[in-house]
């Protein structure tokens, strides 16, 4: 059997073009997976940031409103009773209705006292809500890029294993998108998919 030297050479130089172009490519899934993680890690900072004070909103409204409950029966108590001075008044002689008139006097500024707070709760309760839902709102930013990198990170993976430059280009895209939702939640951008948010809540 007759081996050609130059068939050999071209063979030698095929595999090793092939060899440069697989390293070339793992070189750049490395280099990308690096990013990756890097910047999943910066998020993820962030991120456990915001789980904290969504956390502290979420405490904060339930104190609120059972400060508020605790008020609204302070006050009901105290209607109860103005109630009852003035029909207990009512039935007096005119000599003993000025101690009744000093009592309902009380009262009166007991109920105004607890209405007022109450409503201070309300307001403190409806902020922390919305300090929550805006929480949130960055939250799901980051939760979306963490997904995302996660499907490239996948992809990337086995591209490495297969060698296939496509699969490569095909991760970019879930890159791109977990990047920019990522930067999203950094940056405070209003981006939000809320239709799939919602399709994965």
């Amino acid at each position: 059997m007759d081996i050609n030297p130059l068939d050999t050479i071209e063979s030698l130089d095929d595999a090793g073009t092939k060899d440069r172009a697989s390293m070339r490519l793992n070189m750049l899934v490395a280099i990308t997976v690096a990013i990756l993680a890097t910047f999943l890690g910066i998020c993820k900072v962030k991120d456990d940031n915001i789980v904290q004070g969504m956390q502290q909103a979420q405490a904060n409204k339930l104190d609120h409103w059972a400060f508020y409950q605790a008020r609204n029966i302070r006050e009901e108590i105290a209607k109860s009773t103005l109630m009852q001075l003035r029909l207990a008044a009512a039935g007096r002689p005119p000599a003993e209705q000025g101690a009744y008139a000093t009592a309902i006097r009380d009262y009166e500024k007991v109920v105004a006292e607890q209405a007022g707070k109450k409503a201070e709760l309300q307001q403190q309760a409806d902020q922390d809500q919305k300090d929550y839902d805006a929480a949130n709102f960055r939250d799901d930013q980051f939760d979306l890029s963490d997904a995302l990198i996660a499907i490239a990170i996948s992809l990337l993976a086995v591209t490495a294993l297969t060698h296939q430059r496509w699969l490569y280009f095909a991760a970019l895209v879930p890159t791109g998108f977990g990047i920019l939702m990522g930067l999203a939640g950094l940056l405070g951008w209003s981006l939000h998919p809320t239709a799939l948010i919602q399709l994965l809540s």
